[in-house]
């Protein structure tokens, strides 16, 4: 740990490896320190889903220029992408309604609204069920077991230094503290998602920084056909910001509320995605709390089946896996916060890691350095959301 870098980075998540990837775009000397082993935190615990369509504002923006970094990273770094676009499927009125509000606020531009016949095109729902639908052709999808981990290589191989199984113990300006030694650089990032209390207290405190787990499974299903592309159901809609900012939104709430009330009390996500394998992920459910109970509870997971069975009218649906995701939450989704001159902590805290996560390290990247490598700029506050 002798070497002195441009930027450390804290944390070898999505998040911290999307600093990583900017910065070495830049011509940074970059390393990167993490407690695990390797990549196996929330971005390798999620759908692979990059949601660009549903988002709105700073998270759009950040979205939009993470689409084209994933594009591109999946050819440089040797990983399955899939321009697969989304499907929504609606099963009522309501749902239409907001898929409708949407598409006229976008101008039709990114959403096609689609027939009954055209959904049961693309994914193999059952008969009767959607009522209509929508197709997101800007969305994209990668394996979130495959894609972190091969950027991370991709990185490693363009002489970006990795500290596996260290532990950073304080982090100032100019150096980052560890179980191994001290490492020295210009600047520091910390990228540890729901960690941050651990590092900065008084940061995750003042941002009301919680976790949040997830409940999610890998189940084989016998479909009639193979899902054209991950699928979003009228739960998910109010999970995006722009869907979720409809005037028919709060009507949705309140029909899903009344038509499951279980389902709403585990704050469901019902999603699907198809693996490269032909596995189906399933999820989700959330609880948030300043810790995760490590216990599961069977009855999510037989809700879950229950929910993917009756949606594509599968009587067989066998489970593969079953696993708990946690990742950060706030009632803002993204924090970026300098508790030190040229140290910046920075977190995806709305859930959307893998679909913004690349394009906010870029512009954090931006704002700490000049076009000039190497050479630290002062320009612009760090924001603090």
């Amino acid at each position: 740990m002798g070497r002195h870098y441009d930027l450390a980075i804290v944390g070898g998540g999505i998040v911290g490896l999307g600093h990583a990837v900017a910065a070495l775009r830049r011509g940074l000397t970059v390393a990167v320190v993490d407690r695990a082993s390797s990549v196996n935190g929330a971005s390798v615990r999620n759908f692979g889903h990059i949601g660009v369509t549903g988002l709105e504002g700073e998270a759009r923006a950040y979205a939009e220029l993470a689409r084209e970094l994933w594009l591109t990273l999946s050819v440089e770094a040797g990983f399955w992408l899939r321009e697969s676009g989304t499907v929504v499927v609606a099963q009522s009125p309501e749902e239409l309604a907001v898929l409708e509000e949407f598409r006229d606020r976008r101008g039709g531009h990114d959403v096609r609204l689609i027939a009954p016949a055209q959904v049961r095109e693309r994914i193999p729902v059952g008969d009767g069920l959607a009522i209509g639908g929508a197709f997101l052709p800007a969305d994209l999808q990668v394996d979130p077991r495959e894609a972190a981990p091969a950027i991370a290589r991709w990185l490693d191989a363009h002489g970006v230094d990795f500290f596996w199984q260290t532990t950073v113990t304080g982090v100032e300006t100019g150096r980052v503290h560890t179980s191994r030694g001290r490492v020295s650089a210009d600047a520091v990032v910390v990228a540890v998602d729901h960690d941050v209390d651990q590092l900065f207290p008084g940061i995750a405190e003042a941002d009301s920084i919680q976790r949040c787990g997830l409940d999610m499974m890998l189940v084989e299903a016998e479909l009639e056909e193979p899902l054209a592309a991950p699928v979003l159901t009228g739960w998910s809609l109010l999970r995006f910001s722009g869907f979720a900012r409809t005037p028919s939104a709060d009507l949705l709430r309140e029909r899903l509320v009344a038509d499951d009330p279980v389902l709403a009390a585990l704050d469901a996500n019902q999603m699907y995605a198809q693996r490269p394998d032909g596995a189906l992920i399933v999820g989700d459910t959330r609880s948030r709390g300043d810790d995760v109970s490590p216990f599961q509870s069977e009855a999510v997971f037989d809700l879950l089946l229950e929910r993917t069975r009756a949606l594509f009218g599968s009587a067989r649906v066998r489970v593969l896996e079953r696993w708990q995701g946690v990742d950060a939450s706030a009632p803002d989704d993204f924090l970026v916060s300098s508790p030190a001159p040229s140290v910046r902590v920075v977190s995806v805290t709305g859930g959307m890691g893998m679909t913004t996560g690349l394009g906010l390290a870029d512009r954090v990247v931006d704002e700490l350095f000049s076009s000039a490598p190497g050479v630290l700029t002062t320009a612009g506050a760090a924001r603090s959301h």
